[in-house]
């Protein structure tokens, strides 16, 4: 299994066109330490493999794990609930172009490192609605916005 995690770990960060530099470093970890973590070695540790999934933007599949098993972060038995029922607790401006522009006056908005918190993130998509390029938006942003709209917004978006 973690052969074919580390497998897909490399696969989803070639399609990001990320070297392993650069995908190291937005981790937080050596170059050498993630060559290890794409070839599913056992010695790398789970907090390794969260960060690699962070700066993929793979995150969130990881956080319905638990629920998805019925156990809760205690291990009890935990409530259902539906696929990508939270919001995330940080944003990385770099996966939402549509949110990065929204954020244009922001020093730091070409910073990989760059988040907003979800409140932030919809009040944004709330506020600048009409200038979004909405038939340009990235299935994957679109996506961010329904469930922040579900979880921070209550089920509803303000526009």
């Amino acid at each position: 299994m973690l052969a074919a995690l580390g497998e897909r770990l490399r696969a989803a960060r070639l399609r990001r066109g990320m070297t392993t530099v650069v995908a190291a470093e937005l981790a937080g970890i050596t170059r050498p330490t993630l060559d290890r973590a794409e070839r599913g070695d056992p010695a790398v540790t789970m907090g390794t493999y969260l960060k690699v999934l962070e700066v993929l933007g793979l995150e969130g599949a990881v956080a319905g794990l638990a629920a998805e098993a019925g156990v809760d972060g205690r291990g009890e038995a935990a409530a259902p609930r539906r696929k990508g029922s939270t919001a995330p607790r940080r944003i990385f401006l770099r996966h939402y172009d549509q949110l990065r522009q929204l954020v244009w006056s922001r020093p730091d908005r070409d910073d990989p490192q760059a988040t907003v918190g979800p409140t932030e993130a919809l009040q944004l998509y709330e506020r600048n609605w009409r200038f979004l390029d909405r038939e340009a938006m990235a299935p994957r942003e679109r996506e961010l916005i329904e469930r922040l709209a579900a979880t921070v917004g209550k089920g509803v978006m303000l526009v």
